[in-house]
């Protein structure tokens, strides 16, 4: 009988098995992961940008809980952090849904820092295009170091970890719960929590577990890596606030990531029971857009013409269906009414990780 099983190897479940360990006092932990390292999916293939609000004037609470979350991730994850390089935001004089000034009042109203960019870093823009750019405060981090970090401390507390296992279902038993997993484990592991952290795959389990009340949207996005050219390498650039892209540092790479509002998400759809995000992203054909990427880009920061495109990273991004109008990346945490003492937590970004354990702290864990 485990205290606990986290289903979910990546940043979030890794944290969430230390933190029951460390600050829960539970004894017995299990972490369970599909894949055969940890941090491999969601928490690698991203823009590896730590926020700070910035991204989303759209969503006040978004935004002011990354304020206030983004120190405390610097200072819990010093060794994974990538601080020197300049972030510039640039607001966009046509289709932005923000203006310049409208852009500085949100950022003194949650906090953020910011100021005019000077104009060695302004003529980077075409001036027709830009109405004003900024010089902010926010980082990027590096996931091989987060993973490290993660096989170090479940080492160090005492977390068993098996990989390249994927649990089948979840049922209920008198005392707790049971869990069984698809690959050669014939018999079943009993626990008394079982903490489901499985980002695009939250639903995709049998046996008692009926999926979050919450309605998720699945979209395959595309994350170009391109080796910059030099008067770019120093620098990560977002041009808001709508159709528009970011280029931020890949520490893990040594590149940056291209994004692109119309073009990184490839397909989109609603989850649904027998629909696995992860085979549909299997089954996709990856043809990259990064020309169409690089073809826009160019119009705003011609020097983009100059970079090399290297490889596209692929993957499953999830988000809350209510907060697609806003751009909002409040977390899911979903206590099943049905399956007492399973949880189904998601988080849109990985300094959210704060809010997680604030909810995880308010509950109250009954360890015989």
């Amino acid at each position: 009988m485990y205290d606990a099983i986290v289903i979910g190897g990546g940043f979030y479940g890794a944290a969430i098995a230390v933190y029951l360990k460390k600050q829960r006092g539970f004894s017995n932990v299990l972490l369970i992961e599909r894949e055969n390292e940890l941090l491999q999916r969601a928490s690698y293939n991203n823009q590896a940008r730590v926020h700070n609000g910035y991204h989303y004037p759209r969503s006040f609470t978004t935004a002011y809980r990354s304020r206030i979350n983004l120190p405390r991730f610097v200072q819990e994850y010093p060794q994974a952090m990538k601080r020197d390089f300049t972030k510039l935001y640039a607001i966009a004089k046509r289709n932005s849904k923000v203006t310049a000034r409208q852009f500085e009042r949100f950022c003194r109203e949650i906090g953020a820092k910011l100021e005019p960019a000077p104009d060695n870093v302004r003529s980077l823009f075409e001036p027709r295009l830009i109405e004003a750019v900024f010089v902010v405060e926010e980082y990027a981090f590096d996931a091989n170091k987060l993973a490290q970090w993660a096989r170090d401390e479940l080492k160090e507390c005492g977390v068993e970890v098996r990989m390249g296992t994927r649990v089948q279902c979840i049922k209920k038993m008198q005392n707790g719960l049971s869990v069984q997993c698809e690959n050669d484990m014939p018999e079943a592991l009993n626990t008394r929590y079982v903490f489901n952290c499985t980002y695009s795959g939250l639903n995709q389990f049998g046996g008692d577990f009926h999926g979050t009340q919450t309605g998720l949207k699945h979209e395959i996005s595309e994350m170009a890596l391109m080796q910059v050219p030099s008067e770019l390498a120093g620098m990560g650039i977002t041009v808001m606030d709508g159709p528009f892209f970011s280029m931020m540092p890949f520490p893990s790479r040594g590149l940056h990531t291209l994004s692109h509002v119309r073009y990184t998400p490839h397909l989109s759809w609603a989850d649904m029971e027998g629909v696995d995000p992860y085979q549909r992203l299997e089954s996709y054909h990856r043809a990259t857009r990064v020309d169409r990427m690089v073809r826009d880009v160019m119009r705003y920061m011609p020097a983009i013409a100059d970079a090399r495109y290297v490889e596209s990273l692929f993957e499953v991004k999830t988000v809350l269906v209510k907060n697609e109008g806003d751009d909002g990346r409040p977390i899911l945490f979903e206590r099943h009414a049905e399956l007492p003492n399973c949880y189904s937590i998601l988080g849109g970004k990985i300094d959210n990780i704060y809010d997680v354990l604030e909810k995880l702290d308010a509950e109250e864990f009954l360890l015989i």
